[in-house]
């Protein structure tokens, strides 16, 4: 996309994610290391090599902040081509911005909740990036089923997936890493591809050839 299609994704990302905001660029490198090195100690966020899902997360943590400072020693391979718009990053993921959206989020609380038990929900709000990655990093690769036999512990966690729109077809993503459809058997539905789809139509992205055996 564009530069300033970028930027304004940037943007939407913030308002979205809220307190939970991650770098594209960091998340983009971390991501790809995933790919690279999944279920290895190199791996940034895998169960083969974490005791249980909270010491998971915590060294995810961990890796994303160093990407993001770049005090991590990463190969020029993994940061071609990664979205960039750092001045906006440092305040995204400022301790002040997170601060900011939590006050948010208890003043609607405040003002809406209807009962004393919503409040239950408010850490779930907060907290709303790291549980995301939690299911799909953590129990993607524990439970679930095998479209594709890999070198890895991927699984398709669900066989219906709107909860995590598309994103628990993990096999399929581990299979077909820069596929824009992460579904692949008649049921498994990726929400999110018909939205790709029209972003292509209406010239926000283009996608990249890539070779046959990628694109199923």
């Amino acid at each position: 996309m564009s530069k300033g299609w970028e930027r304004f994704f940037f943007i939407v990302a913030y308002i979205t994610q809220g307190s939970s905001y991650m770098s594209p660029k960091a998340y983009a490198i971390m991501h790809r290391l995933h790919h690279a090195y999944t279920d290895t100690e190199r791996d940034p966020h895998s169960p083969s090599y974490s005791k249980h899902i909270f010491a998971m997360m915590w060294r995810t943590r961990n890796i994303y902040r160093d990407i993001f400072k770049g005090t991590a020693e990463i190969e020029a391979k993994f940061t071609k081509n990664v979205p960039e718009w750092d001045r906006f990053d440092r305040w995204a993921n400022s301790g002040l911005s997170r601060l900011l959206w939590v006050l948010l989020y208890v003043g609607i609380f405040v003002w809406f909740a209807s009962s004393a038990w919503l409040y239950l929900l408010l850490p779930v709000a907060i907290t709303m990036g790291a549980f995301h990655g939690a299911v799909i990093n953590w129990f993607a690769h524990k439970y679930g089923y095998k479209n594709y036999i890999l070198k890895n512990t991927s699984e398709n966690l669900f066989s219906i997936d709107i909860l995590m729109l598309g994103e628990s077809y993990h096999n399929n993503h581990h299979k077909y890493p820069s596929a824009v459809n992460f579904g692949k058997r008649w049921h498994e539905i990726d929400p999110v591809y018909p939205l790709i789809r029209l972003f292509a139509w209406a010239g926000i992205i283009k996608l990249a050839k890539l070779p046959a055996t990628a694109k199923h």
